[in-house]
Formats: C-alpha cells, structure tokens, sequence
C-alpha cells in the first residue's frame, strides 16, 4: 500500500556526458533534463469502495505523459500483503485490467453520445461518424484486452488527433517496476503478455531508499559491497526518459552545460524553440557536433580540424548527443 497522499517530485536524468562536458568547459552551471513525477497511493481493488476510490484517482492523472506500474515481489510479515500473498503478475493483471475497465467506461459514455449525434445533420456529423467507427474498434479492442495504443498508430493522423484529447490511460506508454527484496536483485520475472511493449525493470526500494540517504563516498563504498555498479534509481529514470521517447541534446559554454529534453525525431528549428522562441524564429542554422566525437578528439578544436563539425538545416533532425550552437538573427 502506498501514501495516503499523492507526492511530486522534480527527477534529475543522470548523463554521464554531461559530467564529462562539465569537466571540459567548467561552466558556471550544469543543468540536467528533469522529470516530473507524481508517486500515487497504493490502488486496491478488493471491494467496491476501493475500485471507486482508484478508479477517481486514475481519472485525476489522464494528463500524464507515462505510467510506472508498480507491483510488489518481496515478502515482510510488518508489510501486509495486498490480497493477503505476494504474487506480482496477480497484481500486474489487475492493474492492467482497471486501467482498461477505466477507459472502456469512457469509451461506452463516447459511443452513447456520437450514436445520438451521428444522426443529426451538424456541420460536425462527418466527423462524428468517423470518430463512433473509431470509438467502436476501441470498445472491441479493449473487450478483447488489448490496450488502446496497441490499435491506434503511435504517429499523427485523424486517431490520433481524436484520441489525443480523451486521455485514454492505456494509450500511455507505461513502465513496469518490480519492488523485490535485496537477495532478490538478479531474479528474472516473466510476465508474458502482460508487458508486451512495457519495459520491466526490478529495484528494491529498500536498498535505494538507503543508498539515497548516503553522502557520495559511503554510497560508493556500499554499492561496493553489494556488487552495484549503479544505484537502480538511475537506471529507472532513464528507463522513464527512454520510455518517453525522449532523446537530450546538448549545450555547452562557460556559462552552462545544459541537456535539453526532445522527442525523438524533432528538428532542428524545433529543439531551437526549447532554448528560446526568438531562436526558433530567427533560425539560419544549427552548428552541430556529435558527442561522441568531441569526447574521442578531446575538445572543439580537434573537432573542426577533423572536420567533424556540421552545419545544419531547419529540417535536420537531432540526434541524440548532439551538442548545438544555433546561429540565429531577429
């Protein structure tokens, strides 16, 4: 069971080129990409009170961009096991299956709305008949237990564009967690289909909250003696950033070292537009290099020599890593 209360918190992504970047240039400050997330109460579903409780609660996050699933996979007699036992694909199934029941209930009210609608000669009746074929599969995939993402193409379109507004929950990308015991760390759980398309991941809460409380030497030390090359917060939170679609593409400078959070495929007038919107609109070109090659020659002037420095074009795509100076004039 979790916290009676919802909590927020701002997350730093760990970038290992960012450390090395902030070694080269030494700037003034080094800014990470940062994730917002909200750690929800523990959802129970034994009864009708509780499903009702949950399912408000999941109605509250429909803006949410990823859900992180949860579920338990260690044993504690001061802990009370949900359902009485500790059976974490139980637990994944019936989260699975609220979430689905949760955007069926929408998807019913959507369909009993557009069949009154559809019939009446509107200026919006073209697309409501389109939009009541469309809730219409929906229904039939979510009855057949499949999640709306797995029916609607993850690309622009009409579908997307209708379903977009509706928040359905099982359209979000999610990320499956599994809470195991230390001992436990290595063990491999297999969900079947369950996670199909979901990443899984195992941490021990435990272990991370008390690595989490450590200064840096004796976080060291201890990761050490357990044999970790990394605390799994980090890799959870890469994990999240993956799942997001998001790539980081850099700035860098005396004044600040910077990663700069995108969805895969932007281009380069776009990622211009997260610096600032004068630099969007101003754009003549993006000054590129990549990162890899700045790190292998040692620094910006080994890089032009190389001939490894770019120049770039609104409609380049960023890459990854990619380290930017946009040239701009408003």
């Amino acid at each position: 069971m979790g916290s009676p209360d919802a909590h927020e918190v701002m997350v730093s992504v760990p970038d290992e080129r960012l450390d090395w970047l902030t070694q080269l240039y030494q700037p003034k400050k080094t800014v990470h990409a940062t994730i917002d997330c909200v750690d929800l109460p523990g959802l129970s579903f034994l009864d009708d009170h509780g499903r009702a409780a949950a399912r408000r609660q999941l109605n509250q996050w429909r803006t949410a961009d990823l859900f992180v699933l949860v579920v338990r996979a260690f044993d504690n007699p001061s802990v009370p096991a949900y359902r009485n036992s500790v059976n974490p694909k139980r637990d994944l199934d019936e989260l699975r299956t609220e979430l689905l029941l949760a955007d069926l209930e929408l998807v019913t009210t959507r369909i009993e709305r557009l069949e009154k609608q559809a019939h009446k000669p509107s200026k919006t009746q073209a697309r409501d008949k389109a939009e009541l074929t469309l809730q219409l599969k929906l229904q039939e995939a979510i009855e057949s237990e499949k999640p709306i993402r797995s029916v609607i193409e993850q690309t622009e379109g009409p579908e997307m564009e209708i379903v977009r507004a509706l928040n359905f929950l099982t359209l979000k990308p999610m990320l499956v967690v599994v809470n195991v015991a230390e001992d436990d760390l290595d063990k491999a759980f297999d969900f079947g289909s369950s996670t199909e398309g979901m990443e899984v991941i195992s941490l021990c809460a435990t272990l991370e909250s008390e690595l989490a409380a450590l200064d840096d030497e004796s976080r060291k030390e201890f990761m050490k003696e357990m044999g970790l090359a990394e605390p799994a917060a980090r890799k959870f939170v890469q994990s999240c950033y993956r799942t997001l679609g998001l790539i980081s593409f850099l700035t860098v400078g005396k004044d600040e070292v910077r990663a700069w959070p995108i969805e895969k495929g932007t281009s380069a007038q776009d990622a211009a537009g997260k610096v600032h919107s004068d630099i969007k609109r101003g754009f003549i070109r993006a000054e590129t290099m990549a990162y890899d090659d700045l790190r292998q020659l040692g620094d910006e002037k080994a890089v032009r020599a190389a001939g490894k420095m770019r120049l770039e074009g609104k409609t380049y795509i960023v890459q990854d890593g990619d380290i930017i100076n946009f040239r701009f004039n408003v």
